[in-house]
């Protein structure tokens, strides 16, 4: 009995060492892409706090044979009004030399055309990166840390932003397995803020499927 209580650990001892061998080996933008692709709710925490809305977040992934990075469609909507999102984005995620993670935000004309289209990102094939708008200066630069999450933010004041009186935004974003936290906030001159969560980030938790 000892020999083969012996054995078994030696078994599980040998998975744990393989699988974190091959965690190591993933390349950090291949785990940070999979991590963010799906379906995501604040429900949860619009339950529990009353200051924080019932969002749903969907991101999925387009173009998989493009050769400048990993794109994804992103579409933000309240809860009671999912045909009608209030943000939609491209996001283009990119590896820097220094191992970093550059999140690159594009918009595009009349996105309310594509509304919706996360549930079959196949209608983004006919349209060009050429027909996106680059969010000068909103770039998100990410980094995993040492529980294997990856966190990042903007940079200070580089983002702009006229909603509300803002003259510029910030993020900070913890991507992690299940879930990401997201606090998007805007400033104006002053750095007064006019807009966003005021006690921190919206809480998205991975629906499954």
């Amino acid at each position: 009995m000892k020999k083969l209580l012996i054995a078994i650990a030696a078994c599980i001892l040998s998975a744990g060492v393989s699988y974190g061998q091959k965690e190591k080996g993933i390349n950090d933008l291949q785990v940070l892409y999979g991590y963010m692709q799906g379906s995501f709710s604040s429900q949860q925490q619009a339950k529990n706090d009353t200051d924080y809305y019932d969002i749903r977040l969907h991101m999925s992934p387009i173009w998989p044979g493009s050769d400048n990075g990993k794109w994804l469609y992103v579409e933000q909507a309240m809860a009671s009004a999912l045909d009608k999102p209030y943000r939609q984005r491209f996001y283009k995620l990119i590896q820097l030399a220094d191992g970093s993670i550059e999140s690159i935000v594009y918009t595009v004309s009349d996105p309310l055309r594509f509304a919706g289209a996360w549930k079959t990102p196949e209608v983004f094939e006919p349209l060009t990166t050429d027909s996106l708008e680059l969010r000068e200066g909103c770039s998100i630069i990410l980094n995993r840390i040492a529980d294997g999450s990856f966190k990042g933010s903007t940079n200070a004041k580089s983002c702009p932003s006229n909603l509300r009186g803002a003259t510029y935004a910030t993020s900070e974003v913890v991507v992690q397995v299940g879930q990401m936290v997201s606090w998007d906030r805007g400033f104006d001159a002053a750095d007064k803020q006019v807009w966003g969560a005021e006690k921190g980030g919206y809480i998205f938790m991975k629906e499954l499927k």
